[in-house]
Parts: C-alpha cells; structure tokens; sequence
C-alpha cells in the first residue's frame, strides 16, 4: 500500500514539467479524501475550475464566504497538492473540471 506522502508526491508531481490536461489522485482511505475534499473545499474548486490565476479574495466572494476561511481551506489545498500558486501568486486549479471516481475495490494483498 502507498503511503500518504506517495499519493501526494504524485498529485504534485502533475503540476510540474509539462501539462497533460488532466491529473489524477488518490487516496489510501476514504477518511482522507473526505478530509481533503470538504463540502466547502469542493466549492472553492468549482468556483475556481476554468477561472485562471484568482486571489483567495476573488474565490470567496464565488463561494460567498468569508476570506479568513476560505484561505484556511486553500492552504489545505495546496498543501495537499490540489490548487497551486501560479506565476503571479494568485492561486489556480488549472483544470476546467474535475470528476471524482471512488471505488471500495480492496488492493491485492
């Protein structure tokens, strides 16, 4: 089984050299990705996909949140590899959308 810090490695890894257009994730527990991927997180990245380099100011006015909170939850994005800083010091979710696939299929032994 990968570790934590494997899954991360590689979702962060896609966001460096060249684009694919596309990254994939996962995760070791479905503990996890619910803890990276709140409710109110997966709003910041629907409001973000597709929109180019926004200030964390621009994000929480399209969520309709307050700033302070909706940084918190993007430093856990970013820290877990999912939204980056791009060249201006924005953030960006350089994806027009995203889907999530979950499987309860167990890993060979």
């Amino acid at each position: 089984m990968r570790t934590e810090d494997e899954v991360f490695a590689d979702v962060r890894g896609s966001f460096e050299g060249v684009e694919k257009g596309y990254a994939e994730s996962s995760f070791i527990s479905s503990d996890l990705l619910w803890r990276v991927l709140t409710g109110k997180r997966w709003d910041i990245l629907t409001a973000m996909a597709g929109a180019g380099e926004m200030s964390i100011r621009e994000v929480a006015r399209k969520v309709d949140r307050d700033v302070k909170a909706v940084h918190g939850d993007v430093i856990g994005l970013i820290r877990n590899g999912i939204v980056r800083r791009g060249d201006s010091g924005k953030v960006i979710f350089p994806y027009d959308y995203f889907e999530l696939r979950v499987s309860n299929r167990r890993a060979a032994a």
